[in-house]
C-alpha cells in the first residue's frame, strides 16, 4: 500500500506549501511550509504544525501566541504540490501582525493598501520576547 505522504510532490527542499483556510468562512488565513514530519504530526495531533524555514525547526502554530489552528480537514490539490488545511483559528488571529489573516493588503491604484485592522497589538501577543511565528 502506498504511503499517503508519497503521493505529495515535495519540492527540492522536501517541503510543500500549506495554505490555512478558515473552515467556516473559507477565508484564506495564511501560507506556510510543511515537511513530512510536520504534516504527519498535524494529522496525528489535529492541529497545524508547520516547518519554519527561518528557524530550521518544527513550528506548532500558536506555541508562542496561543492562537492555535485546530485541523478540520486536509486537502491536496490536483498537482499534488499544495495542501490546504481547513482549520478553526482559535483566538481569531492567524497573522503575527495581529490581524485575522496574513492577506490584509490589496493592490489598488498601483499600490498595496492595508484594508484590515490590527485586532491585537503584536507586542502584546508575543510579550514573552519570542520572535513572531
Amino acid at each position: 500500500m502506498k504511503d499517503w505522504l508519497d503521493e505529495i510532490h515535495w519540492n527540492a527542499d522536501g517541503l510543500v506549501p500549506a495554505i490555512a483556510q478558515d473552515h467556516a468562512s473559507g477565508r484564506i488565513l495564511m501560507m506556510a511550509w510543511m515537511n513530512r514530519e510536520s504534516l504527519t504530526l498535524t494529522v496525528a495531533e489535529q492541529r497545524a504544525i508547520y516547518w519554519s524555514r527561518s528557524r530550521g525547526k518544527l513550528w506548532r502554530k500558536g506555541e508562542d501566541s496561543g492562537h492555535v489552528q485546530k485541523l478540520h480537514e486536509l486537502r491536496l490539490d490536483c498537482d499534488a504540490d499544495v495542501v490546504i488545511l481547513q482549520v478553526e483559528q482559535l483566538g481569531g488571529i492567524a497573522c503575527h501582525t495581529g490581524r485575522e489573516s496574513c492577506f490584509y493588503r490589496v493592490f489598488r491604484d498601483g499600490a498595496w493598501q492595508i484594508v484590515e485592522p490590527v485586532l491585537k497589538d503584536p507586542h502584546a501577543i508575543y510579550a514573552k520576547g519570542h520572535a513572531h511565528e
